[in-house]
């Protein structure tokens, strides 16, 4: 089945992880989106934005919900290239901002972190609520953790209409990523997390004064840093190490019961050898791994400005084809 998806041959100037990473980040724009805002209660009193994209002015009959990854939105090119291709093949797509990420800051405390499968879990409800026969979902990195995370917890009791997933880039195994990235050479792609991460964490002290006493958010430089002062003692973890085991999607793996397909590039810089889940792709048939020689950090670029980027193609080729029928889930 991977040997009908078209396989990543980027010509000799695009075979370089750095590049593949940044130049997308930075310089890539994606035109012809338009979204509809929805806002979402959440039961704890918290808020999520959601922007759709139909086509049609009303639901279709597929949907495919898109997470994005750390400090993204559904205004990132990564996450708006994947709604363009979804919708000019025959989709409806909704991109949904995780806590804070929307554009405005969300009501509580706590925020979002790579294991919150909960606010995964109340969209995909809430979309299949409006009647969608078929969902299907797509993460990127942090959301791509999501994704497998929420597939594998849920296991056989997944809804029925949510029929698999692509997800890319993914740090399946977050303690080896967060060493990742902290090494020297990543430090450019370390300073701009930081850089946003500390700034919504200043937020949070201004308006939760009693929660932070004495933080001096300049201090905290890498994932252990934030991770160990904010993120794990905010949402029930008893240290970052805590947080990374119980969060990470690698021990969930296994329990996925519908067809997903999961692509990391070797030369992805943020990804060490624990995110490439060789042994339980082999022993689940219904989880798929790709792992290209090229690719960067949620890049695949295509050669040409105006194409669609491989990531696109191999998504859209995977998902509809399960929506089709042509890929079963395994037995």
């Amino acid at each position: 089945m991977l040997s009908q998806l078209p396989p990543y041959r980027p010509p000799r100037w695009l075979r370089s992880g750095h590049l593949q990473t940044v130049y997308p980040a930075l310089f890539r724009s994606v035109e012809g989106v338009s979204y509809r805002r929805e806002r979402l209660d959440l039961p704890d009193g918290d808020v999520l934005d959601l922007d759709w994209s139909e086509p049609a002015g009303r639901p279709g009959d597929r949907l495919v919900i898109i997470s994005h990854g750390l400090e993204g939105s559904s205004e990132r090119a990564y996450v708006r290239g994947m709604v363009r291709a979804f919708t000019q093949g025959g989709w409806d797509a909704l991109a949904w901002n995780l806590r804070g990420c929307g554009g405005t800051p969300n009501r509580l405390f706590q925020t979002y972190h790579s294991g919150a499968t909960g606010d995964l879990d109340a969209v995909i409800e809430h979309a299949l609520a409006r009647g969608y026969p078929t969902v299907a979902l797509v993460g990127f990195s942090l959301g791509g953790n999501l994704t497998l995370k929420y597939l594998g917890e849920r296991g056989k009791d997944a809804p029925a209409r949510v029929v698999g997933a692509a997800a890319f880039s993914v740090p399946c195994d977050l303690a080896s990523s967060a060493e990742q990235l902290a090494r020297p050479e990543n430090a450019m792609y370390m300073r701009r997390f930081m850089l946003s991460l500390n700034a919504k964490l200043a937020d949070k002290q201004a308006r939760f004064p009693d929660q932070l006493p004495g933080l001096d958010v300049s201090t905290l430089k890498t994932f252990v840093d934030f991770d160990g002062a904010y993120t794990a003692p905010a949402h029930g973890f008893s240290s970052a190490e805590d947080y990374w085991r119980r969060a990470s999607s690698r021990p969930f793996l296994p329990a996925i019961r519908r067809p997903t397909l999961l692509v990391n590039a070797q030369d992805d810089p943020f990804l060490a050898p624990p995110c490439f889940p060789i042994d339980e792709a082999r022993a689940n048939p219904d989880l798929h791994l790709l792992m290209p020689r090229w690719g960067g950090h949620v890049g695949f670029m295509a050669a040409r400005r105006e194409d669609p980027y491989w990531s696109e193609r191999v998504a859209t080729a995977f998902l509809t084809r399960l929506a089709d029928g042509r890929i079963r889930q395994a037995a």
